[in-house]
């Protein structure tokens, strides 16, 4: 049968879409290790970018001298972090020997219960765990060799975001002139908003994303202040960088306490203390902090947030989990401005529509009333 007219246009237009899609995809998936330090590099550099304006305006920096101290001062500002955590880190490895101790205590505990729970002897556990561990040491070769990818891909990203922030900030111009280069006379006002409210986002953004790890610091640090644990400040970091990880990084955070608490205590009761102060955190911070200091600044629903960080978790790996919300975001500020994406804008923003009345479904049921009545 030939297609009419009206029917290859749509499958042509769904085809087009699909392709798009795909080409999309792989280009995410297989250019992840030159695309996630530009992307970071990016939300640096337009955060970056009000320092820079200060230093240029207010103390007449040249625009490279402005550009590069501010990334020398971020660059400080992350160091000094990390230097603090490492700082506190090495006093919980001075205690690693009474770690291993009180971690050999509960697992004799466990040995314990089991035994009488399920009448499995001592030597068919440890039979077990044995197997287990075997199977482990047949893959070290390849998890050693990831895991020094890993380290070598970590550190050359290193080097590389503050390189490409400060190339960001210093032609920045140039990138807007060649946008506006390539889009109609008539649009330039449109990408000038587009950019703008890019801007806009991206530096509420991590601005709150700033303000939230403040505030999970302090209330995990007073709560395992509160249940006795040692390193009570530096574990409320660690839970804090790690809740930049959505979803998984809490959990993450509660395992390191729970392992760092070993040092000093044998009282499962402070464990499951440690659980429930974790989830009473989570609690607070997903429907309170995050809500009304990260989301309100993205706009965007929470299916489209969790679904995003599927998405980039499969892409990226973490990277992609972090940076799924403002890529997001700054997807939707696109959509919103763009007539034939408004709906797709619609559809991730977090504005409930008013609710349906279904008006061509009640005039058409009416209408086969009344026929029917007739």
């Amino acid at each position: 049968m030939k297609p009419t007219p009206l029917t290859l246009p749509l499958y042509a237009k769904f085809a087009l879409i699909l392709l798009s899609l795909t080409i999309i995809t792989v280009t995410l998936f297989y250019g992840q290790t030159i695309l996630i330090p530009l992307v970071l590099a990016l939300l640096f550099a337009i955060l970056l970018r009000p320092v820079e304006l200060f230093l240029n305006k207010k103390f007449r920096f040249p625009a490279a001298l402005a550009a590069l101290t501010s990334v020398v001062l971020s660059v400080l500002l992350m160091t000094a972090l990390i230097l603090f955590i490492s700082w506190q880190v090495s006093d919980i490895t001075d205690d690693w020997a009474k770690i291993k101790q009180n971690f050999s205590i509960h697992y004799e505990r466990v040995q314990s219960w089991v035994r009488q729970r399920y009448h499995v002897s001592y030597n068919k556990q440890q039979s077990y765990i044995n197997q287990v561990a075997q199977g482990t040491l047949n893959g070290d070769s390849e998890i050693l060799g990831k895991t020094l990818n890993s380290f070598t891909g970590t550190l050359l990203n290193l080097i590389l975001i503050p390189i490409y922030t400060f190339l960001i900030l210093l032609y920045r111009e140039m990138f807007v002139q060649f946008l506006s280069k390539i889009v109609h006379k008539k649009n330039e006002h449109t990408l000038a908003e587009i950019l703008s409210q890019i801007k806009t986002v991206v530096q509420r953004y991590i601005i709150g994303l700033f303000i939230q790890m403040g505030i999970v610091t302090i209330l995990t640090s007073v709560g395992l202040m509160i249940l006795g644990v040692q390193y009570a400040v530096l574990l409320g970091v660690i839970t804090a960088v790690l809740n930049l990880v959505p979803y998984i990084g809490i959990l993450a955070a509660g395992i390191i306490s729970i392992l760092a608490t070993l040092g000093n205590s044998t009282d499962i009761s402070l464990m499951l203390g440690i659980v429930i102060l974790n989830m009473v955190v989570q609690l607070i911070d997903n429907n309170i902090v995050a809500p009304n200091i990260v989301g309100n600044k993205v706009r965007i629903n929470a299916l489209t947030t969790m679904v995003g960080v599927i998405i980039g978790g499969v892409l990226w790996g973490i990277p992609g989990m972090i940076l799924s919300i403002p890529v997001t975001a700054i997807i939707k500020v696109i959509f919103d401005h763009i007539e034939s994406f408004k709906p797709y804008g619609f559809l991730l923003g977090n504005v409930a529509p008013p609710p349906s009345k279904f008006t061509f479904i009640k005039k058409k049921k009416n209408n086969d009333d009344s026929s029917t009545k007739q």
